[in-house]
């Protein structure tokens, strides 16, 4: 067990990460094939499927620019907090990446469920959610700003003394871990390994929008954290995915904005400037529900 406990340099972390990052691309995309294969041999493969599928794929491509933008602040702010605020520095070791990819996934856990509550993180995620498919390609369906908020959640990582290309790298991995997660061709694991671990069957509920599984299911690699925090629900009845209403194109740059599109057209249309700022911080069930209400009194 001594290897848990050797101190690693930090070209050590710099190429674990770089080697996630360049190979499972690789992989991720042979399975995408493999699943485009399924599909073929079930007579599913359509053009909209196909078209989805690529549209996908340029989002991933939008989101890297945007990345390759704000990368140098987004490391520097985390190296920032951790040379100036850390309250003890940890060794950076196998045990300490292990214990770091666990906090890490608790914090994806309330950063996921942050982007569900709020209306203007949300404009970014529902980018991810609005594919009405459901294969490795929709793990790379981006949105504008799903760079930013992750950023306000791994943070308090480096204050506990977490060298910052160990939450690099254990937010990596609990991404990693996702992108697997997106697929139909698994069906349901053994009950200890569902019981423990989110798995294609848990997030397939988590993409859904039946009304029985909005909002569940917000984990990473752990589905403990659902359990614990009474947000799991089980894969019980056939999933339907993508949002409401669908945005209904695979034009690429039409999906990436249309998040922020919608809100800005619900501010626009909000009838008081307490409503418009509600529409920013308020869940989008919130809104759903005030559209459905004015709906309703325009129509008696």
């Amino acid at each position: 067990m001594d290897f848990l406990t050797a101190t690693l340099s930090v070209d050590d972390i710099w190429w674990m990460e770089t080697f996630i990052d360049d190979w499972f691309f690789v992989i991720a995309l042979s399975l995408f094939v493999i699943e485009i294969i399924r599909y073929a041999f079930k007579r599913q493969v359509t053009k909209n499927l196909l078209g989805d599928s690529i549209t996908n794929f340029v989002t991933l491509g939008l989101f890297i620019l945007l990345v390759g933008l704000v990368a140098i602040a987004y490391v520097g702010i985390f190296f920032f907090v951790f040379d100036n605020y850390k309250i003890v520095e940890l060794p950076t070791t196998l045990w300490t990446i292990l214990c770091c990819i666990v906090l890490a996934d608790l914090a994806y856990y309330w950063e996921h469920r942050f982007l569900h509550k709020n209306g203007f993180a949300w404009a970014s995620h529902t980018v991810h959610h609005s594919s009405p498919h459901f294969n490795i390609s929709v793990a790379y369906r981006h949105g504008p700003l799903d760079w930013l908020f992750p950023l306000f959640f791994y943070l308090p990582l480096a204050a506990l003394g977490f060298h910052p290309f160990i939450i690099l790298l254990a937010e990596v991995i609990v991404q990693v871990y996702q992108t697997l997660l997106h697929t139909e061709t698994v069906k349901k694991l053994p009950r200890p390994i569902e019981a423990i671990f989110n798995t294609p069957s848990h997030h397939r509920v988590h993409h859904a929008r039946n009304t029985r599984y909005l909002d569940k299911n917000y984990a990473g690699i752990f589905i403990i954290w659902d359990r614990l925090f009474g947000t799991f629900a089980r894969e019980d009845e056939k999933v339907k995915y993508g949002v409401y209403p669908q945005i209904n194109s695979i034009n690429p740059i039409k999906v990436f904005f249309s998040g922020y599109i919608k809100l800005a057209q619900q501010i626009y249309k909000a009838p008081t400037w307490s409503h418009k700022l509600k529409l920013l911080h308020k869940p989008p069930i919130w809104a759903w529900q005030q559209s459905q209400a004015n709906y309703h009194k325009t129509n008696q």
